[in-house]
This record gives C-alpha cells, structure tokens and sequence, in this order.
C-alpha cells in the first residue's frame, strides 16, 4: 500500500520555496509566501480551486471574498494548520475546544434530545472564541438518518456558514463503539471500497459482518453491538462515515472507545493499517488537507513502534466524589484510571515528537447508574451519576466553581492536558427520567436545562498560557 506525503501542501510548495529566497505572494491578497500558509486561502470567495500562486493549485475554504479583515476573529493562536499540524496549533486548538453534541444536526435529526434554538450554539461560539468544536456531528443510534440528503446539506450550510465567521473552526466527528441493524439500510458508496483497495460492489452494509466472529459484545447495547476493527465491514463502515463527514467541512475524527473496537487487535496492527488508508485517503479531500484523529485511549496512547495514529488522546476527566460532602468533587492524580500525567511519548503523525501527547479531558456521558445520589469510593459515577450529570446536578455557583477549578488544576498537574468546556452534553438524572440536553447557556423558558456556564468559559480561556507553567 502506498502512503502519500501527509503534509500534502508542503509537499507541492517545498518545490517553489526552495527555488527562491525572494518573496512569494497571493495573486488575490498579496499575502506572503509565510502568510499563505494560514492566511491565503481565506481570501476566495468560492468553493473550488484556484491558482494563487502561478502554476500551484490550492484549496480555498468557506469564506466570503477578501481576507474578511472586516469579520470578528477570535483571538487564538491556530494559523498554520494548512497539510499538518504543529505542537502550538493543535494546543492553540485544544484550549479553545467546546464540547458542542450535534451542532451540525437539524432538529429532526438529532439523535438524543431536543433543542431547537440553533442560534443560540452560533452565539456561544461567536461570543467564546471557540476554535474546536468537539462532537458537532455523529450518529449512536439513527442511523437511517444518513440516508436523507438534507441531513448532510444541514451540516454542510452550517459549516460553510460559521466559516464565513472564522475559517479556522474546526468541527470534530464521532465515530464511535456502537452500530445497530438499521445500517443495513445504508448503500456502501464506491469511493469507501477504493479508499481501502477494495474491489467494487453494488451492496449495502451487512451487520453482522462488522461484528466480532465470536460473538464479543455483540449485544453491548442492547439491540446493537461494537464493531470490530479486524473486520472489513467494520472498516468499510467507518471509512463511509469518516468520508462523509469530511465531505461537510468537518476536520477531526473521533473514534470513542478503541479498545472496544479493538477488542481483537492487541497490537494495533488494524487500527494501524486503517488509519493509515483513512489518511491517504482523507487528507487531500479534506478543506486543509488534514484531519486530526483523536480517541479514548485507556492504556495512554495508540502508539505503534514509536509513532502515535492519533493527533491527540483524549479521555473522560474521572471526578472523584467526596466522602462526607454530598455531590462534591475532586480531580486526583491517580484516581481509578484517571489520564493525568500518563499521555504516552510518540512521534506525531505530523512529524514532530514528543515525551507526552497532548490530550482533552472532558465531563463525559455514559448512562446513569443503579445509585444516583449514592456516595461510594472509587466509583466511576460521581455521587452515582455520569460526569457531565453529575455537574448539571450542582447548584449554580459550585458548578462554575467547579469548572474554573477543573481547568486550572488540569493546566497545573500535567501542560499536555485541556480540557472541552462543556457547551451542550446529554444528561439523564436517574432510570426513569428522560434524556434532557444541558446547555452552557443561562436557563430560560425555552432552555430549561441551562447551566449559566458561558461567562464562566469566556473568563477561563481569558487566562494566559503562562499563568500554568511550572
């Protein structure tokens, strides 16, 4: 199998920079060679490819004429992403990341939940600075869903839309540990056989060949099961979404649970080889030529003869109950398998190494437990809750309280972690209670389940990187 050049437009200007020291600039900006990089491509008005530079070809983004020098850019360090990724951008990323589930979704799409005030989740990224938007588009169950045009020309109108406020947001995909039969509704696009160097078929996906031959997990949750990535199906059905995501603009992939998937590749030698074609194949169709792949990664990394196949890690942020003080919590280094300081040493897909890979820690969902409001140690549900419940349950002031405590201890104990300001997550108070979407925003009359948490984000991320180092 060959492995294209990942940084793919460094690979075709390489040529042209070496050939003169004399400056190179944008035939629609005067941009210099330098500034192009980040800037140029801001500067067409059309989806489509233009020649800016004499005889090179370049991607332009969703952006309106000009070099939107008139539009609101919040203030983060995160130019240079263009085919590759540095260390400073990717953390320049991380700490402006909102954990946002289903922006890209239209309300009769979603999959947990309702909330129709759309324009509200554009303010908040408008008015926070937001850079990453963490979980904008997935689907758990629903997956009927991705038969309709219109659930993709949503997200993709949406995407196009905020780029016209700032180009560089990224939208992050999931990608996750759960199928269901109704995927065999799904017609399997050529493009996702040829992107694995497959032959060709007219067929739609076969459930049960994505699941494990032994029947593991086959029936994990309930009337659907994990896929595992030692099947074929599996990666077939994972690279069609993959596609299709980056087909609406979306510049990060994040895979869940790897170890579920990769419930029978110990060494990671599938994950490995799938990442791989996923890259060849994703990387030049992607708005920047590259895309950021990230996953729980329990064990410290997916590391494989030194090099890591994800961008970044990242896990759930393991809150500690307090005995003796209801609903209280604490991070703790060390804590069941917390993530704090155990990031494993790589060298990047993009190239550059490291002694530990950055990694976002976030207030996670995954169900309610048989004890909410029960105090028990080393107890993976704070107070008997998920992470993100467990923080809509405090009263208001110890939740911001908690949120500014959360970001500065993570930033004291270990600079390679950040942590997803939560935006909007699903929470569910006991079994018997309906799934609700808890939002960043203030409660109202149509957003009953506000947390009042924004001013609380714009005053974190107003702190300085230099307030952490040790």
């Amino acid at each position: 199998m060959r492995i294209k050049n990942r940084n793919f437009l460094s690979f075709f200007l390489k040529p042209i920079i070496n050939k003169t020291n004399e400056t190179l600039s944008c035939g629609y900006c005067n941009h210099s060679r330098r500034a192009f990089l980040s800037n140029c491509a801001k500067c067409i008005g059309t989806i489509g490819t233009v020649g800016a530079f004499s005889g090179l070809v370049v991607p332009t983004m969703f952006a309106a004429g000009g070099c939107l020098g008139n539009s609101k850019k919040p203030e983060a360090d995160t130019a240079g992403f263009e085919g590759g990724v540095s260390r400073e951008v990717l953390e320049s990323y991380l700490n402006r990341s909102l954990s946002l589930t289903e922006f890209l979704h239209e309300n009769n799409n979603r999959v947990d939940g309702e909330y129709s005030l759309k324009k509200e989740d554009i303010r908040l990224i408008k008015e926070t600075g937001a850079k990453f938007i963490h979980r904008a588009i997935y689907r758990w169950k629903g997956i009927a869903a991705l038969n309709k045009s219109e659930f993709w020309q949503y997200a993709r109108n949406l995407v196009s839309e905020m780029h016209l406020f700032d180009p560089e947001i990224i939208f992050q995909a999931g990608v996750f540990e759960a199928v269901f039969p109704d995927v065999e509704l799904l017609a399997i696009p050529d493009w996702a056989f040829e992107a694995l160097d497959m032959p060709v078929e007219k067929r739609n996906f076969v459930y049960k060949d994505m699941l494990s031959l032994d029947g593991k997990y086959e029936d994990m949750w309930g009337d659907g099961g994990v896929p595992d990535i030692t099947r074929s199906e599996t990666q077939l059905w994972f690279i069609y979404l993959m596609g299709s995501y980056v087909d609406v603009g979306c510049e990060a992939i994040h895979f869940g649970q790897v170890a579920l998937v990769g419930m029978n590749d110990p060494e990671l030698a599938h994950w490995a080889n799938f990442l791989a074609q996923a890259r060849e194949y994703l990387n030049p169709r992607s708005r920047r030529h590259y895309i950021l792949f990230d996953a729980h990664t329990p064990t410290g990394g997916m590391v494989v003869n030194g090099v890591s196949l994800l961008d970044f890690n990242a896990f759930p942020m393991r809150i500690k109950a307090i005995e003796g003080k209801p609903l209280q919590g604490v991070l703790e280094k060390g804590f069941l398998d917390s993530f704090y300081g155990r990031s494993m040493a790589c060298i990047t897909p993009s190239g550059w190494s490291c002694d530990a890979l950055p990694y976002l820690l976030e207030f996670d969902n995954f169900g309610v437990s048989d004890h909410p409001g029960e105090y028990r140690p080393n107890d993976y549900f704070p107070w008997g809750y998920d992470e993100i419940t467990w923080l809509y349950m405090q009263p208001v002031d110890y939740r911001k309280q908690f949120l500014k405590y959360a970001h500065d201890w993570i930033r004291k104990t270990d600079l390679n972690g950040y942590l997803s300001m939560p935006g909007s997550r699903l929470v569910v108070t006991s079994q018997n209670d309906p799934i609700v979407i808890a939002r960043a925003i203030a409660p109202s009359e149509l957003c009953p389940y506000g947390m009042d948490l924004e001013n609380t984000i714009k005053e974190i991320w107003g702190k300085k990187k230099s307030d952490f180092n040790h």
